[in-house]
């Protein structure tokens, strides 16, 4: 029987460092790829709190295979204004701040040069990318605010953290459902994305995972504010709000969340791993750093103990799998997506995604904190 006093943070990380020695080689083609940073987060928490050398290692060697002596990224182009890809830029600050080495400096510059060109909205938020203009999606704040943040706190001027708090009041203006305090999966400024509602622009339905991802965006980038900014609070606020409206559409008899939220009735409808884990560790962060209040320290344990009963599983060898994952969701894009319940649920479910092993492993290792 699987328990919450098991190391199961570390257990995954060295699941994938057997797996995959070098996260870039594999179904991702070697792309400058978002997920990477994700697990990598992660690793660097099951590093801090075991000093064990090999994880700070992994992240190097992961990192290394695509930042150049002279700070180039390899399979990185900033015309692209691709938010997603500023994600990776947490783990460089990392990198630098332990070894000092300037090649990663110079590529965390790079990335913060890429977000003051990024194109923006009308009201002055970042597009997701130059692809999809004009456009808002929740998975957008988790890739782009907390490195905006960390570079400011290292390296910035204290008032550039209004243009971060911004980009979370935008979002959350342009996508909350007032009714149900949940957040749509997006936002077309010029509504006319085939996705999107003629008049208020925002997609249809509430994504788990877009949720997750925004969740894990506000734990991840409050501590980073100064003491007494007045964004602090509001950010502190969106969390509460955003968890309070998660825990009405939570499934009871499990314990986690469906991948279209507020569906779970609907036929094809299925609990999903990476949306739980990523709720999972914006509570057990927030409870740690004292955002939430402490009844929602027995709320996570209750939800881990759900995503152990669902999605884990072990394989002879000892390896740990996360199961029930969605591989992919999008809006628009050259398949059309078209952001109804039906895509939502017709994408493929795989077991072991980057982007939920790494939110499991941020969720476990703070559980465990």
């Amino acid at each position: 029987m699987k328990t919450i006093t098991e190391n199961w943070a570390q257990r995954m990380v060295d699941s994938v460092i057997a797996r995959r020695p070098l996260l870039s080689k594999g179904i991702y083609q070697d792309k400058w790829s978002y997920d990477y940073g994700v697990v990598l987060k992660g690793t660097e928490l099951v590093w801090r709190k075991t000093g064990d050398a090999k994880y700070f290692d992994y992240i190097k060697k992961n990192m290394d295979a695509f930042v150049s002596e002279d700070g180039n990224i390899r399979e990185y182009d900033i015309e692209a204004f691709n938010i997603d890809h500023i994600n990776n830029g947490k783990v460089l600050l990392t990198l630098y701040k332990e070894t000092g080495e300037q090649k990663y400096k110079k590529a965390i510059d790079l990335l913060r040069t890429q977000l003051q060109y990024h194109p923006r909205t009308a009201e002055g938020a970042f597009w997701h990318k130059k692809v999809y203009p004009y456009q808002i999606w929740l998975d957008g704040l988790y890739m782009g605010a907390p490195f905006y943040a960390e570079y400011v706190k290292e390296f910035g001027d204290e008032d550039e953290f209004d243009d971060i708090v911004k980009q979370f009041i935008l979002c959350v203006k342009n996508t909350k459902d007032e009714e149900t305090g949940l957040l749509y999966h997006a936002f077309d400024e010029k509504r006319v994305q085939p996705w999107c509602h003629p008049e208020t622009g925002h997609s249809e339905n509430f994504w788990g995972r877009s949720m997750g991802w925004f969740a894990m965006a506000l734990v991840d980038t409050i501590p980073l504010f100064p003491d007494g900014h007045q964004g602090k609070q509001l950010l502190q606020g969106y969390l509460n709000d955003i968890l309070k409206a998660l825990m009405d559409v939570q499934d009871k008899d499990t314990g986690v969340w469906y991948q279209v939220l507020n569906k779970g009735d609907r036929k094809g409808n299925y609990l999903e791993a990476s949306a739980s884990c990523m709720i999972l560790y914006a509570i057990a962060k927030g409870v740690r750093l004292g955002y939430l209040a402490r009844e929602w320290q027995d709320v996570a344990k209750t939800v881990y103990r759900g995503i152990l009963t669902e999605f884990i599983t072990v394989t002879k060898d000892g390896y740990v799998n996360l199961n029930k994952v969605c591989q992919v969701a999008g809006l628009g894009g050259p398949d059309n997506r078209d952001g109804t319940f039906e895509y939502y649920i017709s994408e493929p479910i795989i077991t072991n995604d980057l982007k939920g092993v790494g939110a499991f492993i941020l969720a476990a290792a703070e559980i465990e904190n």
